[in-house]
């Protein structure tokens, strides 16, 4: 038995997830006539404050095409969530830079010298029993 009913495709897009400490990001990239950045369903100027984040998420599309190599604009859409605001905009610099990667490979190169594909591992090491935090411990006394 075969279904009749059409779906209508979306607009093709290239997604890729980023993360950052507890900070995920899932970022969506279409081709599009003017460049323009949703974070969680707000623009990006208005959800990221500080200028230094907003430099953080932008600068994929600036270093990664800015030589040339792509000129083409993109419409993105970021899902992200967990964390602080500098973590989630570390997060979406990641996931849009594999974003870029997959749309073309060219990027690769300069984009791992810049650092923009590692994932950063580093986060909050967890509390252990007996301990004040991490790897403090109370202060020793003799008596």
């Amino acid at each position: 038995m075969t279904n009749n009913k059409t779906k209508s495709k979306p607009a093709h897009y290239i997604e890729a997830v980023g993360r950052r400490k507890t900070s995920t990001a899932r970022v969506r990239i279409r081709e599009s006539n003017k460049t323009n950045f949703i974070v969680n369903g707000r623009d990006a100027k208005e959800y990221f404050k500080t200028e230094e984040e907003r430099h953080l998420i932008l600068g994929p599309i600036a270093k990664g095409l800015g030589k040339g190599k792509a000129d083409v604009k993109w419409s993105v859409e970021v899902h992200v969530q967990g964390g602080g605001a500098h973590s989630q905009a570390e997060a979406v610099r990641h996931g849009l830079s594999r974003a870029l990667v997959a749309s073309n490979q060219e990027l690769r190169k300069d984009l791992k010298t810049l650092g923009y594909l590692k994932r950063d591992p580093r986060a909050k090491e967890r509390r252990k029993f007996g301990l004040k935090k991490a790897r403090k411990a109370p202060q020793w006394s003799k008596r």
